[in-house]
């Protein structure tokens, strides 16, 4: 039995569904809340427990999720049972990579979705499994690749020795961990290093530009110095057009249904990566025309006259370009913009970045940290701090007089931003418009 301490984590589900569909018996356990990465293991009926010391039984190997520790009661009794073997998620996950030709994506933004873009592109092309970090594992036996979204958090990309590996960008983040950017890119070096064919990185990125790469690297962007470069780029409302020529020469023409440009940057990352493995242009052309996206990345509904967007971003340069793609795609409609901010120590950090993002929806609105936001010692910080640095930005509640304030605006765009569940607000305001 593989058991999983923490199955509903962004990782974990998705390595449990995995293992179950390799024909292992799979079971975990988590907090009792809903969270939108359990959708996955109902459907493939893996049982998930509340935390008992219980459920850990002799001849068990057990993963442990990276959000828990000795003070939760499985992982006691994992602990304290010499018939039960266990690995914590990223070294089990880097052991299981040795068995595939492994793509990491890395890179502070876009990795969900240039995860979920590859695997669209390749699960036609050969056997493939995948790890997507929005709830979404696939596990096919005898499979030649195997894409895993990398999160360069505490390190844990570390123990992974991709044979391909792409980083998006790197710009500082989980400033808890890493605490300046100095740090946070040699980690981004070291893992760099460890890959053993070759880096696929955004060639433009002024961070990316400072590490000392020893591995093979292909470089993609807008600049002449790139391997892989977007040349006579067109964005409009039906998309984004442009040439690809690499190494100097056209590789093919690619018209493609996204807006902005980091999804021309993700689309541009997995050109190279086909390129590598020796996909022709009119192939990747088709697949990523056909890409319809991932879990809580830029999620639509038009609903009448209004448009609702659900996605992830958590960093004010995720909020820019959520802004940026959707003024691309809807220009003649205003945009309510929602925020929730997830860990103080982010919020401390990037509270003035965070402001000037919301300044550019036309009704920005700010939601409280959620009572689980990770509390790091000496920051105090409140969303009113942030808040009250945007122009005209309004503070509400996640609850029904927060969704009647939004259910006032119509024929807009509603962007709900966070890594936290504000979709559910998405769905009063929804329901309250009905």
């Amino acid at each position: 039995m593989d058991y999983f301490i923490g199955i509903k984590g962004s990782g974990m589900g998705p390595l449990a569904c995995i293992m179950h569909d390799l024909g292992h018996d799979v079971a975990g356990s988590d907090i009792d809340k809903y969270i939108f990465t359990q959708d996955q293991l109902a459907l493939r009926n893996i049982p998930v427990y509340s935390f008992d010391k219980d459920n850990i039984k002799d001849g068990y190997h057990v993963i442990i999720g990276n959000a828990f520790d000795e003070s939760n009661v499985e992982v006691q009794a994992v602990m304290s049972n010499p018939n039960v073997t266990y690995d914590r998620y990223f070294t089990f996950l880097g052991k299981f990579m040795e068995n595939y030709q492994t793509i990491s994506v890395a890179g502070t933004h876009g990795k969900t979705t240039t995860t979920g873009m590859a695997y669209h592109v390749f699960k036609d092309f050969d056997k493939t499994s995948v790890l997507i970090g929005d709830g979404v594992g696939h596990g096919l036996k005898n499979s030649k690749y195997f894409i895993v979204e990398s999160c360069e958090y505490q390190d844990h990309f570390l123990s992974y020795f991709p044979k391909y590996a792409i980083i998006n960008n790197i710009e500082l983040d989980h400033v808890d961990y890493f605490g300046n950017l100095e740090n946070y890119i040699k980690s981004f070096e070291k893992f760099a290093n460890q890959v053993k064919d070759t880096v696929i990185v955004w060639g433009d990125d002024k961070n990316i530009k400072k590490l000392n790469i020893t591995s093979h690297v292909l470089r993609f962007g807008l600049e002449p110095h790139n391997d892989v470069v977007a040349k006579n780029v067109i964005q409009s409302s039906d998309g984004i057009h442009f040439d690809v020529v690499i190494h100097g020469e056209l590789f093919g023409h690619f018209n493609l249904p996204f807006y902005g440009n980091h999804m021309l940057y993700n689309s541009l990352a997995i050109i190279a990566l086909g390129y590598l493995e020796n996909m022709d242009g009119a192939y990747l052309q088709d697949k990523l025309a056909t890409f319809k996206g991932t879990k809580r990345r830029y999620s639509v509904q038009e609903i009448g006259d209004n448009v609702y967007v659900d996605d992830y971003a958590h960093h004010p340069t995720a909020i820019n370009f959520v802004i940026d793609a959707t003024r691309a795609r809807y220009p003649g409609k205003k945009i309510v913009g929602i925020f929730q901010p997830d860990r103080f120590s982010r919020g401390a950090e990037f509270k003035n970045e965070f402001a000037a993002a919301m300044e550019k929806c036309d009704y920005p609105y700010f939601v409280p940290f959620p009572d689980n936001a990770k509390k790091e010692e000496g920051i105090d910080i409140d969303i009113f701090d942030i808040a009250n640095l945007a122009k005209n930005a309004t503070v509400i509640e996640a609850d029904e007089t927060g969704a009647k304030e939004l259910a006032k605006y119509e024929n807009v765009v509603f962007l709900f931003m966070s890594s936290k569940d504000i979709y559910k607000l998405k769905d009063k305001v929804i329901e309250l418009k009905k």
